[in-house]
């Protein structure tokens, strides 16, 4: 397992995150202890969690087996979780706001059975509370030795570089980290929001790298999902619904995917969890399991790094064709400067 920081902080964590939004739902707490077991077997020391994960369970399931392993063992977990979504009905229950994150923050480490979580994340933007109000609540967590660092997730370049502004100017502790989501079928993060995440030097930890399995080379073109797989139960599941992601591209894309796996004799999911891992700026990819032997076939690419060729024949299989301005030729002509 290769290690990286988290941004520019001076935390380590390995290349490949464990995430854990199964457990307690589509894993149960025995498999899900599996492979907590055997990810930091594998050297993986990133483990991602958040409050409504299985409303709750996930994060409790994490708390047992951290009560249940040896200290030399989970000492090396670096573990993250997050807050901002509804737990409850309460009209405070939810946002990025002092009340909020500091009772989500609080119940998070009951249910985890901890003092301090290393890595907090603010679950997605809230469009009511003041930046500034979030940003302090943060860093009070911080300075309370609540929280080790902070990040976002699913927010918008703007969204993350006005944040990382105000902390600059409030003179507090900034962010270190920002998820995403990020794979081959879904790149256009790359657009604004990774720059910005660059500029500010935050690292990425990309969730859904699979696309949401897409890219493991489950699903057939024509033929509808069936079976004990997400779409298989669930044909119009969010954001990977196969009515909604089964277009051309997508296939395309899949089709590349296989060419490089046949060709290194590798599965499809490691090509794919490669891709995006070697991303620029990128610190951790989240992988998302059912079972400890779709989590053993993901971690296969833990020391998996594509060649020249292999990269640009997905980079072009996977291109948005972006129109012409401002991401397009046009939009690039008019940021190029030319010297001598």
């Amino acid at each position: 397992m290769e290690y990286r920081t988290l941004g520019r902080s001076g935390c380590a964590v390995s290349r490949l995150c464990l995430g854990t939004m199964t457990f307690g739902a589509e894993s149960d707490e025995k498999v899900s202890h599996a492979q907590l077991d055997r990810f930091a077997e594998a050297g993986g020391t990133l483990v991602d969690t958040a409050d409504v994960y299985a409303a709750g369970e996930s994060e409790r399931i994490i708390g047992r087996w951290f009560a249940d392993r040896p200290a030399e063992l989970t000492d090396r977990i670096v573990l993250a979780t997050k807050g901002r979504f509804a737990m409850a009905g309460d009209p405070n229950g939810l946002g990025l706001s002092a009340r909020h994150l500091t009772r989500a923050l609080d119940a998070s480490l009951g249910r985890l059975g901890l003092d301090t979580v290393d890595l907090y994340q603010a679950h997605a933007w809230d469009p009511v509370t003041p930046l500034e109000e979030t940003l302090l609540t943060l860093d009070g967590f911080v300075k309370a030795g609540k929280i080790r660092y902070y990040g976002f997730s699913n927010f918008t370049g703007w969204q993350l570089t006005k944040a990382v502004h105000l902390a600059r100017k409030l003179r507090i502790a900034g962010p270190v980290t920002l998820q995403p989501q990020y794979s081959l079928l879904v790149r256009e993060i790359e657009w604004e929001i990774v720059p910005a995440a660059r500029d500010a030097g935050l690292g990425l930890l990309p969730w859904s790298p699979l696309g949401g399995g897409w890219l493991s080379g489950k699903y057939r073109r024509d033929q509808r999902p069936s079976g004990a797989t997400r779409l298989g139960e669930d044909p119009g599941r969010g954001m990977e619904a196969w009515e909604r992601r089964g277009t051309d591209r997508t296939w395309a894309i899949i089709d590349a995917v296989q060419r490089v796996a046949e060709s290194r004799e590798i599965s499809m999911a490691e090509v794919a969890l490669a891709w995006v891992t070697d991303r620029p700026a990128v610190a951790s990819t989240i992988l998302g399991a059912r079972t400890v032997e779709q989590l053993e076939t993901n971690l296969r690419a833990a020391d998996l790094h594509l060649d020249e060729a292999e990269t640009e024949a997905l980079d072009a299989a996977s291109d948005l064709h972006a129109p012409d301005y401002p991401y397009g030729v046009l939009g690039v002509d008019q940021r190029s400067r030319e010297l001598g």
